[in-house]
């Protein structure tokens, strides 16, 4: 499997009775599809995957991949302070149609680097799937250190990274690691042009879920082969600014979530302890996502 490209941390909606929505479920999916995003992660620290139960994880997935039929790469989050519990996932998430996991780093126990090499290697030759590592410090209190992803990129099971540390220093030491077989990604939608350019294949967005046909150019522009297409997206990210800051303006999904229920696919409904956005951001993001329809509707692919 191909990783590159504008691949979306996809939310999870729900209904008023907590339950999945999984007409809102279809509704992403096939907007998804028409825009061109290049791939879609399933129960992501951005689609809530620490809320939901086994019976709901499984049935996201499965209804995600009848829905798509193949017709583009579906990753399913996994993770949990226990190796055993995260291969538990895998082995769900390959039973209910998911092509690979993205493994975010154990939180909370904070291993050690040994600890982490053991860990992902634990899972690279007992899960179903290809591995992607996942390394996001700031929600886990744990640092997936570059030395210890060049221990492990070799592995033939182990696919890519996807990095959420906006450090130039960090990409940089990353991408002397990138082969065929292994791929950096991004996981920091404001930097995520810059690593591109550097060289790394694509980015797993968040943003990707509010304009998913710029952010998926924007990406095409930057994987371009050529150079002045390339510079082309310089101009495209500067104009998605505004939408980088404000989906920072309270804990991701929240304004995700609102702008999906403002553009009308969702309900902007979580579960404690997440709560929809505050009332005092919802004229920012009108604001923004009128900009961003102009955008789009004078952008030629």
């Amino acid at each position: 499997m191909q990783l590159h490209g504008s691949i979306c941390a996809l939310v999870t909606p729900f209904d008023a009775r907590e339950q999945l929505d999984l007409p809102a479920l279809d509704r992403l999916l096939d907007w998804h599809l028409a825009s061109g995003t290049h791939g879609l992660v399933l129960a992501g620290s951005t689609g809530e995957a620490a809320l939901l139960d086994d019976d709901e994880y499984r049935a996201l997935i499965g209804h995600a991949a009848a829905r798509v039929g193949g017709r583009m790469p579906l990753i399913a989050g996994v993770g949990s302070p226990s190796t055993r519990r995260t291969l538990a996932l895998a082995g769900m998430a390959a039973n209910a149609g998911a092509d690979a996991v993205l493994a975010v780093t154990p939180y909370y126990v904070r291993p050690p680097q040994h600890g982490l090499l053991a860990h992902y290697l634990h899972l690279a030759v007992e899960s179903p799937l290809p591995v992607i590592l996942y390394n996001v410090p700031g929600r886990t209190g744990c640092d997936l250190r570059p030395e210890t992803v060049a221990a492990l990129s070799a592995h033939p099971r182990i696919i890519g990274v996807k990095e959420a540390v906006a450090e130039p220093e960090r990409m940089t030491a990353l991408l002397k690691l990138q082969s065929p077989g292994f791929a950096v990604l991004s996981g920091d939608d404001p930097t995520a042009l810059g690593a591109m350019l550097a060289g790394a294949r694509g980015t797993i967005s968040v943003a990707a879920n509010v304009a998913p046909r710029l952010f998926a150019i924007l990406c095409e522009r930057a994987l371009s082969a050529n150079e002045a297409t390339r510079m082309t997206a310089a101009a495209l990210d500067a104009q998605l600014s505004d939408l980088y800051r404000v989906l920072a303006l309270e804990s991701n999904p929240i304004p995700a979530k609102w702008a999906l229920h403002r553009l009308g696919h969702l309900q902007p409904l979580h579960r404690l302890p997440l709560t929809p956005l505050s009332a005092q951001h919802h004229a920012t993001i009108d604001q923004c996502l009128a900009t961003l329809a102009s955008l789009d509707a004078n952008l030629v692919g």
